[in-house]
């Protein structure tokens, strides 16, 4: 089977903030800072950033998707100290360049992240910090178990990302791959997402996994990890079952923080 690419949901991309998404980040950033942001997608947490830092700070919000890149452009255009440019964590060409080099959610869709890590290395000035955001997708849990429709759609996902190269304990490998580019002072922190039922926003967390499924539903059945019925099944019975069992959602996230020597 190819390997493919994957394009995140704008939905998912959107609704995310600094403060909420990305809280050991937004604890780190002061004004005047320079820092690239690694796979912005729409741009949301990114323009938190640039807020963060503003006034004389600067942000570049880095993606490899064109489309997510003109959500950005047109929802944030009105920062003036933000900018948006088309590139991914692979094709880095920056040397030097920024105080913090960030990236959330985003080497979890990296076949060989210790590359990718070694670019934002080279991007961030000497003394500069990397923060790394993401998941472990083995350790995700829900409460109650779902449907075994879904469960076996989610087995499908881990395989599918598996295949392909994309590593399902991303966050409990970063500490070692950010020792292994050399970084120091390195910290890793706790930062599960986690939505209980009566929280305000439970109906928009929740749908998260109904939303990988539109997304990325059908190209995983048409590379064989599944069928479609089984998608449309998972589909079918998920969204039901959040809106009257699902009481506890626990997605397993760490942020790594290296210096750069």
């Amino acid at each position: 089977m190819s390997v493919q690419r994957h394009r995140s949901d704008p939905r998912i991309l959107g609704r995310r903030t600094l403060e909420q998404d990305h809280r050991v980040l937004a604890a780190l950033l002061r004004p005047g800072l320079a820092v690239l942001d690694v796979g912005c997608g729409t741009g949301a947490i990114t323009s938190g950033i640039a807020r963060a830092v503003a006034p004389n700070g600067t942000v570049v919000g880095l993606d490899r998707d064109e489309g997510h890149l003109r959500i950005a452009r047109d929802h944030h255009s009105t920062l003036a100290n933000l900018t948006f440019a088309h590139g991914d964590a692979k094709s880095l060409t920056y040397d030097a360049q920024f105080d913090i080099v960030s990236a959330a959610r985003t080497l979890q869709w990296i076949a060989e992240p210790s590359d990718a890590i070694l670019n934002m290395k080279r991007a961030a000035r000497n003394g500069g910090l990397i923060v790394v955001l993401d998941y472990s997708h083995v350790r995700n849990r829900w409460l109650p178990d779902p449907p075994r429709a879904f469960v076996r759609f989610y087995q499908a996902f881990l395989t599918w990302r598996h295949a392909n190269g994309w590593d399902n304990e991303m966050a409990d490998r970063l500490s070692g791959l950010f020792r292994d580019a050399g970084l120091t002072d390195i910290e890793s922190h706790v930062q599960d997402e986690i939505v209980e039922r009566g929280d305000t926003d439970f109906a928009a967390r929740s749908a998260l996994w109904a939303e990988v499924i539109d997304n990325v539903g059908e190209q995983i059945a048409t590379a064989g990890f599944c069928t479609a019925a089984q998608v449309n099944e998972a589909r079918d019975s998920y969204s039901p079952w959040v809106t009257a069992e699902l009481l506890k959602q626990t997605l397993s996230i760490r942020t790594v923080t290296g210096r750069v020597p």
